[in-house]
């Protein structure tokens, strides 16, 4: 029996985003460098798949700034700098102090216990150097506060921020910085059991900012190595 056409662009939708999610796992794993050429025949070859998809997929990962489309030169990792760090951080705690203030308002008991188990698992994986797991659990932490927001605006854009982040994190997860990225999350938690909005906000700001003075060092200290 012939698929109808629905079943024709789902399947071809599934195959494009799972192309996609295989290669911006490779860049954030850093396997793909920044930097790299990567071209539609060299994916087609590794994957036995048609070149249709694929050139979608890089469309996709262009359009999240995980790729840049180079005429006649085709698909190049982007690289990371210190402006995207800078605004990466003030987007991050504009949006994220703005939702934990609104979160403050609203949380329950049942979701502060929840915000306090992933903070947690944070510190126990920051102590083992378990930079998969602590990434993790930050990103959820973050995550829940921007949910409880009940923005679904804010939370998918930064989440589309936060993705294209993770390759940086990985850049620097042998580092320090690892027992530092956690630091102020005691502050947000207490400050949104006491319903604290102004609080929340303040100390999700600092937090942010804590984050970009700690990247941004870890980051000039490995481009300096690399010379």
């Amino acid at each position: 029996m012939h698929k109808n056409i629905s079943e024709i662009i789902a399947s071809h939708r599934t195959l494009r985003e799972k192309v996609a999610a295989l290669l911006r796992e490779a860049i954030i794993q850093q396997k793909i460098k920044p930097g790299e050429r990567i071209t539609e025949l060299e994916i087609a070859s590794r994957y036995g798949l048609s070149r249709t998809p694929i050139r979608e997929a890089f469309r996709q990962l262009e359009s999240e700034g995980f790729l840049k489309i180079v005429p006649r030169k085709g698909a190049i990792v982007a690289e990371l700098n210190e402006k995207d760090i800078q605004d990466f951080y003030e987007i991050k705690a504009v949006l994220e102090g703005y939702a934990a203030r609104i979160a403050a308002e609203k949380i329950t008991d049942a979701e502060i216990v929840q915000l306090e188990r992933l903070n947690r698992k944070m510190k126990e994986c920051a102590a083992k150097m378990d930079v998969a797991g602590l990434t993790k659990n930050h990103n959820e932490f973050h995550n829940f506060i921007l949910e409880l927001c009940g923005n679904d605006k804010i939370t998918a854009v930064v989440s589309n921020l936060v993705q294209q982040f993770l390759r940086f994190r990985f850049f620097v997860s042998s580092s320090s910085c690892l027992n530092k990225m956690h630091s102020d999350h005691d502050k947000i938690v207490a400050a949104l059991k006491e319903h604290d909005g102004a609080m929340a906000e303040k100390c999700m700001i600092a937090n942010a900012k804590l984050g970009r003075e700690v990247l941004m060092k870890e980051f000039l200290s490995v481009q300096e190595d690399k010379r």
